[in-house]
């Protein structure tokens, strides 16, 4: 009796491992399928060399959502553009990978997933979010083109039901246009050399203007302040209590100066104090940023004329003279850059915004 139930066990072992549902492998993959799949993912905080869902990188979050349906791609962006089939970007469709150049450094740097009428998704510097490759004005100059990737059934995009034709309507004088602002802010005019930079970080929520409706580009940035918004783009947890005399643990910017303190980007005074309503000055700005973001070794293949007023035995010269590198505005890109002096609000701007987008 005992054999016989050995054998009828055995039996339904095997009985259920035939009907198991199949893995994703089996079979390819349509574009909807990997759309819907990697925008469950929406919002994931981003990490440079993030691979997993805790946090993403740009080709970590296509590296995952890809290996779910059975596709291995290379690493990084600029090894996935060798991949695939190159797509027209008037042929786009639903699951075709989307590049992007010269974002934290020349040629390809970045890639996303299309996701149909012009948008895709992609693990930006402020998470996993969904743009558009037209209307956005940072990532539109820089789309570099798309591939279709073997394993993938792109789906086309719906084809427009005929129009219902309409009787004329009567003539009518063209209405006035109505004039848009050309800013955010009253006080930040569309040629000022940081605009490009405080509407983009404006936009992801990283810095913010006044109620009044201004910006305040000209007002200095306190090392609280400093640390808040650098937080917000790498989304660093805290990790030990709190232990600065002048921060509240219930103050606002806490966690985030606890993260970042934790992390050795911006640590506190000897005197147990960390001073967040002290300005942070240039040199420290460019000390914490390289922390951050390893400027030093991004900017390292590039080539610009280091400050007049810099030492090249100057403790913190290299991380200045790497943002001046990396700079992508014309902020940065003067002759001296006054190591001492407070940072303004539109140079710490400019210089996140220049370093912040590291994929």
């Amino acid at each position: 009796m005992r054999k016989q139930l050995v054998v009828f066990l055995a039996f339904l072992l095997v009985f259920a491992s035939v009907f198991t549902a199949a893995p994703h492998t089996s079979q390819a993959a349509s574009g909807e399928s990997i759309v819907a799949y990697a925008k469950k993912f929406e919002g994931t905080p981003y990490l440079f060399g993030g691979t997993t869902p805790d946090a993403f990188d740009c080709s970590g979050y296509i590296l995952y959502v890809f290996k779910f349906f059975g596709v291995s791609l290379p690493r990084t962006s600029e090894t996935q553009f060798n991949v695939g089939t190159s797509v027209a970007r008037a042929n786009l469709q639903t699951g075709d990978l989307v590049f992007f150049e010269n974002t934290y450094k020349p040629g390809i740097s970045h890639t996303g997933i299309y996701i149909g009428n012009g948008n895709f998704i992609s693990a930006e510097s402020s998470g996993v979010k969904i743009s558009n490759l037209d209307t956005n004005s940072y990532w539109a100059p820089k789309y570099a083109g798309a591939k279709r990737v073997a394993g993938i059934i792109a789906t086309p995009p719906a084809k427009p039901a005929a129009p219902t034709p309409t009787p004329p309507a009567p003539s009518k004088p063209a209405p006035t246009p109505v004039p848009t602002p050309s800013t955010s802010f009253s006080d930040v005019a569309a040629k000022h050399p940081a605009f490009e930079a405080i509407e983009t970080l404006s936009t992801q929520k990283i810095i913010s203007g006044f109620p009044d409706g201004s910006f305040q580009p000209d007002t200095q940035v306190t090392r609280g302040q400093a640390a808040t918004m650098i937080n917000r783009v790498l989304n660093l947890r805290q990790r030990f209590p709190l232990s600065y005399s002048d921060v509240s643990a219930n103050h606002a910017f806490a966690k985030d100066i606890a993260a970042m303190s934790d992390a050795g980007i911006l640590s506190g005074y000897e005197d147990g104090t960390f001073g967040m309503y002290d300005p942070l000055t240039k040199a420290q700005l460019a000390i914490i940023l390289d922390r951050a973001f390893s400027m030093t070794q991004t900017a390292s293949s590039l080539t610009e004329k280091p400050y007049l007023d810099v030492p090249v035995t100057y403790h913190a010269a290299g991380a200045i003279n790497a943002l001046k590198k990396m700079d992508k505005t014309s902020v940065f890109q003067t002759k001296n850059f006054s190591i001492y002096a407070d940072t303004t609000r539109a140079q710490f701007s400019a210089a996140l915004y220049s370093v912040s987008e590291m994929r």
